[in-house]
């Protein structure tokens, strides 16, 4: 496949967007809800899955935008395509505080795999599919899931993280444990796998989850600081109870409590 060629600029430090420049006839394609404006010689259209089987017939493109129901996004994406004579820009904006990172896929041997709803937007002719985990381990005890995002093609893709990202290079045989949830993506030939944590103490105690995952070089790994489950958990815990106060609001000790300990209700 070849994807068409597109010209992008990231703006913003927290909460990010990429402007995306269309050449005429030039097409991206993104998630339903990303995105934020765009020139009045752009046309918005709505199409099954990811329009990169639109020769295969009606059959191939239900099966296709199918698949995107089990990573549990939309059996719809928008795509926009510049019918000017001269350029056109459009701009999507990530969902949450973060980053976002763009992936020229010539430079990954053609894919990328990433975590469920991170994938962003990309140029027209990138496959936006599902990675299907061949160990039970990882379905069973996986943060991300029995199944994960895969992005193919030859052309640029944008996914989003949340909070700072880092980027590892492993080498070949090298080990990186990770927190399930703070996995952003990694190159296909990074051997993911579920590690148990071990010990009654770790296990009871310790905070951090029964599991981390380990992700064994060679290959690129791009790991968030601030997965979005994390960061809705701790909105939760500190949202007001029923009667529209907090859990210590009404507490005779709450506000004395928050003083002493620096209010660690997380």
């Amino acid at each position: 496949m070849t994807a068409h060629e597109i010209d992008y600029q990231i703006f913003g430090e927290e909460m990010q967007y990429v402007e995306i420049e269309l050449d005429p006839q030039e097409i991206v394609i993104a998630e339903a809800g990303s995105f934020m404006m765009m020139d009045n010689n752009i046309q918005m259209e709505t199409i099954f899955g990811d329009g990169s089987e639109q020769k295969s017939g009606i059959f191939g493109q239900l099966l296709n935008a199918g698949k995107r129901v089990l990573t549990g996004e939309s059996l719809f994406m928008t795509a926009f395509i510049n019918q000017a004579s001269s350029k056109g820009k459009v701009s999507f904006a990530s969902p949450y505080p973060g980053k976002i990172l763009p992936i020229d896929l010539t430079e990954f041997q053609g894919k990328f795999i990433c975590q469920k709803s991170s994938f962003l937007c990309a140029a027209k002719g990138v496959s936006v599919g599902i990675e299907f985990s061949k160990k039970m381990g990882r379905g069973l005890f996986g943060g991300e899931g029995f199944i994960m995002q895969k992005i193919e093609g030859d052309g640029m893709a944008f996914v989003h993280s949340g909070g700072t990202l880092a980027k590892k290079e492993l080498r070949a045989g090298e080990v990186l444990k990770v927190d399930t949830g703070c996995i952003v993506g990694f190159t296909k030939d990074v051997d993911y796998d579920i590690e148990f944590i071990g010990g009654i103490k770790n296990s009871v105690f310790g905070g951090e989850g029964l599991f981390y995952a380990t992700l064994r070089g060679p290959g690129t790994v791009y790991v968030q600081s601030l997965p979005f489950s994390r960061l809705a958990d701790r909105i939760i815990a500190s949202a007001p109870r029923a009667g529209g106060k907090s859990h210590d609001e009404g507490s005779l000790l709450g506000g004395l409590g928050n003083l002493l300990d620096g209010d660690n209700r997380f």
